[in-house]
């Protein structure tokens, strides 16, 4: 396998159900990263991955699901939401009672909570809108909100609230784990097809379909084991570590 790069998802794959990382996955990490793979993670978190994850083995990041991509503290790839674009979707969303976050640079603007937003007032661009709670109609809702320009996304596995609603995001049409990765390969000149791709939900599956291998850990819902070429173990069980030491290290 000529393999340049390691892009895996944190919740639901790299990281335990504990929002833990074991010491065997660590120290594999690392040792991908000595050989000269390059090693990034991709998710939907922001800041708070680096707040988890242990310092020095990643080379990139990808967070807010492909709105930002970092290589050290430098943004080599940018995809907000204006906020002229976001601030009457957000009122309209307020309207209708949905809990609603607005994120970008870890500052967050909502509705609920102990520092309630005004949304009317709104005048920063998104990296990312999410809601909590959401029922099927209020998915609907949300859809026939928005302009060509952005997209929804209803997450899965690890998306259940403690209402008993699903979690969801409002994106920019181009911010995606794909293209962002695509952006720090290409100043690496490393190719998709030298890519391997680990992922659990929905938002992995077009990183998945497009870079050279792909794996699913057990856990992951069935889209994304369809788009993948290999499943390996669970995210519990050290599935990113134990199929890179069965398939690449040795």
């Amino acid at each position: 396998m000529n393999i340049k790069m390691i892009v895996t998802d944190l919740d639901g794959t790299l990281l335990r159900t504990d929002k833990t990382i074991s010491e065997r996955t660590k120290a594999t990490l690392s040792q991908c990263k000595e050989s000269g793979v390059k090693m990034v993670y991709a998710t939907a978190r922001g800041g708070s991955a680096e707040r988890i994850l242990p310092a020095g083995i990643f080379d990139g990041k990808v967070i807010r699901g492909g709105a930002i991509a970092k290589i050290g503290d430098e943004i080599v790839y940018s995809r907000l939401i204006p906020h002229q674009i976001i601030r009457p979707i957000l009122i309209v969303c307020d309207k209708r009672g949905l809990r609603i976050t607005s994120e970008t640079a870890d500052i967050k603007y909502a509705n609920y909570g102990d520092n309630i937003s005004d949304f009317s007032q709104y005048d920063i661009d998104a990296e990312m809108v999410y809601f909590e709670g959401l029922t099927p109609d209020d998915e609907v809702f949300i859809k026939s909100q928005l302009p060509e320009s952005l997209y929804f996304m209803a997450m899965s596995d690890t998306s259940i609230d403690a209402n008993g609603g699903s979690f969801g995001m409002i994106i920019h049409k181009e911010a995606t784990k794909t293209k962002a990765v695509s952006e720090l390969a290409r100043l690496w000149n490393i190719t998709l097809s030298e890519i391997i791709a680990f992922g659990d939900d929905v938002n992995d599956t077009e990183l998945l379909r497009n870079c050279g291998i792909s794996v699913a850990v057990a856990n992951a819902i069935d889209e994304v084991k369809a788009a993948a070429d290999y499943i390996g173990d669970t995210n519990d069980n050290d599935g990113v570590a134990k199929w890179i030491e069965e398939r690449i290290l040795k």
